[in-house]
């Protein structure tokens, strides 16, 4: 939340705010120590001196404080102790104080030391709030009047000298009312600058997050083939790994930096290249696409890297499911006449009539028709696409569990069926009924069709992850 800046509210400025502030009483401290110089210089070289004339021994004493004073304050203001406003109520204090009492031993307003309290007023208001910066000039005020009154009253200065003291005490309202509304606008800006920096900061972050979580693949590069930018699945299309930014395309994928060569020396933006190039697995084929950020090819190149794997995988998917679709159709306008044919067959085979030559003959129709029954059947099986429901399973747990079931079934020696697995846990994401039925399907087929000349069989099933990419196999 933004903090209040009101005149009239405890204002907590801003860090930038409070560092300008501390520069502030930085230079009134310096005034401080140069006052005191300057006066002592005019005090011992001018003569008939123009100050201190009236009380010389105050003079100099009052002088030797206050250049005391701004040694001890530009300490205090190095250890940022105490607070900064404590130090500047303290300050403006001691300032009024010490030039009220160097314009009393200088014979009052004529001397002209009043106007000294003009700047340390000015600089309160910029660091204060402006109600306190008006309590000073009021103090400020009096005090001026005070010492005047003195001074008349020891005879040393005439009661016209008042008006003076009135236009010097004017003259510090006018700057604090004119330098505290300034000063509030600089805090203003410098919280809006602030916020504004904190914005974009965010922005930044955001987009940063965004590039990185991308699915595509993307990154930037300079004129000189500097990475300027890179997600983490580019990187790991390009090199395996994370990329640093600043890293130089060439040393990262020689092969991407000579297909940029190639399109900046074509001299087109825009268009899709057809060069393509390997990833750094070397189990997918990745065509970049070069788009020119800033007008000429020696610019910013924004590249986007396609996975032209992916697109392969899913025009398959796409033809098999339309050619699924297909057997299905086929097989449902097979499976009424075939139904039909069996029928048939079987009523024929109930005649009394019929000789052996004949029965064989129609047991061989309706025997071929339930098969071809049973064919339909699985195709049509295969075609429905029902809802999976995948879960996360431990493949080497969930295989043993399945060899024991299809050994009984079966009725088949644990050397005919079995299994090798790895020590450590595979898990899957898989729908385990598909699973189940997917993998009875190859073991059935496999006894069927895998069996030796002695009719022995011999079936191994293994789990595993493929080295390059931590894949789960099973085979």
């Amino acid at each position: 939340m933004t903090p209040s800046l009101d005149a009239n509210s405890p204002a907590t400025p801003p860090a930038s705010s409070v560092e300008v502030a501390w520069r502030v009483l930085t230079l009134v401290n310096l005034f401080r120590l140069l006052v005191p110089l300057l006066l002592a210089v005019l005090y011992l070289t001018v003569t008939p001196p123009r100050v201190g004339q009236v009380d010389g021994t105050l003079f100099v004493g009052v002088a030797t404080v206050y250049f005391v004073f701004g040694m001890a304050s530009l300490a205090a203001i190095r250890q940022r102790w105490p607070a900064i406003e404590m130090q500047t109520v303290i300050g403006v204090c001691v300032d009024v104080l010490v030039i009220s009492l160097l314009a009393y031993a200088s014979g009052g307003m004529r001397s002209g030391l009043a106007a000294l309290l003009v700047l340390p007023i000015a600089a309160a208001s910029i660091v204060v709030r402006q109600r306190l910066a008006l309590m000073f000039a009021a103090i400020a005020s009096l005090a001026l009047l005070v010492q005047q009154g003195l001074t008349v009253l020891a005879a040393r200065a005439d009661i016209g000298e008042f008006t003076s003291a009135g236009i010097v005490g004017a003259l510090m309202f006018i700057v604090t009312l004119g330098v505290g509304p300034l000063a509030r606008s600089l805090r203003e800006s410098e919280a809006l600058v602030r916020q504004r920096d904190e914005d974009v900061a965010n922005l930044a972050e955001l987009n940063q997050f965004i590039v990185q979580h991308l699915r595509e693949s993307i990154l930037v590069v300079d004129e000189h083939d500097t990475i300027l930018l890179i997600n983490e699945s580019a990187a790991r299309i390009l090199r395996g790994g994370e990329v640093a930014r600043g890293a130089r395309l060439g040393e990262v994928s020689p092969r991407m930096a000579h297909l940029l060569g190639m399109w900046r020396g074509q001299g087109y933006d825009g268009r899709m290249s057809t060069a393509s190039l390997l990833s750094s697995d070397r189990g997918s084929v990745v065509q970049p696409h070069f788009v020119a950020l800033e007008r000429g090819n020696a610019g910013l190149t924004l590249i986007f890297l396609e996975d032209t794997t992916i697109i392969a995988e899913r025009v398959q998917q796409s033809k098999l499911a339309a050619l699924g679709r297909l057997s299905a159709s086929i097989a449902h306008e097979i499976r009424n006449p075939v139904g039909a044919m069996s029928h048939a067959a079987q009523l024929l085979a109930e005649s009394e009539t019929l000789t052996a030559q004949e029965r064989r003959l129609a047991d061989i129709i309706k025997n071929n028709g339930q098969r071809v029954s049973a064919i339909i059947d699985n195709v049509l099986q295969l075609s429905r696409r029902d809802a999976t429901r995948q879960e996360r399973i431990e493949i080497n747990g969930w295989l043993q569990e399945f060899l024991a079931e299809f050994r009984q079934t079966a009725q088949l020696e644990g050397e005919e069926l079995r299994a090798r697995t790895p020590a450590a846990d595979v898990e899957i994401q898989v729908d385990p009924s598909h699973l189940h039925q997917l993998m009875w399907n190859l073991c059935e087929n496999a006894l069927k069709y895998g069996r030796d000349a002695a009719g022995k069989a011999a079936i191994e099933i293994r789990t595993g992850r493929i080295a390059i990419t931590e894949r789960p196999f099973l085979e």
